[in-house]
């Protein structure tokens, strides 16, 4: 395979973790309040333009780019782990455009340009940001957002 100059490739960006119920368990506080931890943000899918590269040959065979999900929430109030974003590298001069829409998303033209295509879901709320007067020991919590997806086209831009 030589030299490659177009790409199709699918990104797909982290969903959010889940928020935890859980309540406080201690010895001598029988009826403890709720201690549910919020879910971590999903991880972003971000392309970044490099000097090192000169042609779209890894991402020929490499089509399908996720990012990881977040953590979900857990008890004493801890929050879950943000999942980590996946770094796509691209040669400098690059165009990146919505293969669905053509809308222009990026144009990279300088080393450690970066953009995030696709943005990570957020995190759940776990059942502490639930309690009202009301209602003190509320049994649930929030899911996090899905991650989204998109198709893109990368092309290396030439000079006529």
């Amino acid at each position: 395979m030589g030299f490659i100059d177009q790409a199709e490739i699918t990104v797909k960006s982290g969903d959010g973790g889940a928020g935890c119920v859980s309540f406080r368990r201690e010895r001598f506080l029988p009826k403890g309040g709720p201690d549910g931890g919020d879910g971590g943000k999903g991880g972003n899918v971000v392309i970044k333009a490099t000097t090192r590269l000169y042609s779209l040959y890894d991402l020929h065979s490499k089509t399908l780019f996720k990012a990881q999900n977040g953590r979900p929430g857990r008890g004493n109030n801890r929050s879950g782990k943000k999942g980590e974003d996946i770094e796509i590298l691209v040669p400098v001069g690059i165009m990146v455009r919505d293969r669905e829409t053509g809308e222009l998303l990026a144009d990279l033209l300088y080393d450690n340009q970066h953009m995030i295509v696709v943005e990570g879901g957020a995190g759940g709320k776990g059942n502490t940001h639930f309690v009202t007067a009301v209602n003190r020991a509320p049994r649930f919590a929030q899911e996090g957002q899905k991650g989204t997806e998109k198709k893109t086209q990368t092309g290396i831009k030439t000079c006529r």
